[in-house]
């Protein structure tokens, strides 16, 4: 594991247009519950997110025509674990580095809390600390995050607010999605931090950049895609291992 440490870190330390590209894993250091969890998970992992509710009443259209007061008392209480978490260790080594560009499935603000530019961080998934209109109206809102509004109308035209997060079944934003692709296909190496590259369309950026023969750096607890001459894969929490791969940077 040391060897392929080294080997990473030094990759890190020579690319000319790197790119991140996190998962739950990143945050999950920070207390923020993984949304997926292995087979072999210990006690702890399994108090994941949806270890407990089904994810198609929390996070679809279909869900929140249902019961809207559930799904945003959910995201409510997520919202009350995020207003006390802060950055760890994988965050700030990540929000350290400039001339990076971070792409994320997460829809948290630790990167940007651990040092990152707002500018550099593409939240695929959309992001926890606003609400917007279920409707069409474009109309948004700050989050309190220690003090979240309950279920309620759109000021602007009646229909409910709703996170400002991707749900099934719908699209990633297009701009976010079309920069990260052209910054994926740019890239001369990427870096994936705590994903378990299962979640489409985001996750096809890895094959994309294997496809295009980018060096592709994996931190993961559990090995994530198969054996392939231009992975390194790093089994380990990103605390650990980040901190390791970026001697060179700092």
């Amino acid at each position: 594991m040391s060897e392929l440490i080294e080997i990473a870190a030094q990759k890190i330390a020579a690319a000319s247009h790197p790119v991140s590209f996190s998962g739950a894993g990143l945050s999950a250091e920070s207390g923020i519950d993984t949304f997926r969890q292995s087979d072999n998970a210990t006690d702890t992992e399994k108090s994941a997110l949806w270890s407990s509710f089904d994810p198609a009443k929390l996070a679809s259209q279909e869900g929140f025509s249902a019961d809207p007061g559930m799904v945003i008392d959910w995201y409510n209480w997520r919202r009350k674990t995020l207003a006390d978490a802060v950055p760890n260790l994988a965050h700030e080594t990540l929000g350290r580095q400039r001339g990076w560009v971070h792409i994320t499935q997460n829809v948290d603000n630790l990167l940007e809390a651990g040092g990152a530019y707002e500018e550099d961080v593409l939240h695929l998934h959309g992001s926890i600390l606003t609400d917007r209109c279920n409707g069409e109206c474009g109309h948004k809102e700050v989050v309190d995050l220690h003090n979240p509004k309950g279920l309620r109308d759109c000021p602007q035209c009646g229909r409910r607010m709703r996170p400002s997060v991707v749900w099934f079944g719908e699209s990633l934003p297009t701009i976010a999605l079309n920069r990260a692709t052209v910054e994926v296909e740019k890239a001369d190496l990427l870096l994936v931090v705590g994903t378990s590259a299962q979640v489409y369309p985001a996750a096809g950026l890895i094959p994309f950049a294997i496809e295009s023969n980018t060096d592709v750096i994996i931190v993961n607890t559990d090995r994530s895609l198969k054996p392939d001459e231009n992975i390194i894969e790093i089994l380990g929490k990103a605390g650990d291992v980040l901190p390791q791969l970026f001697k060179y940077c700092f």
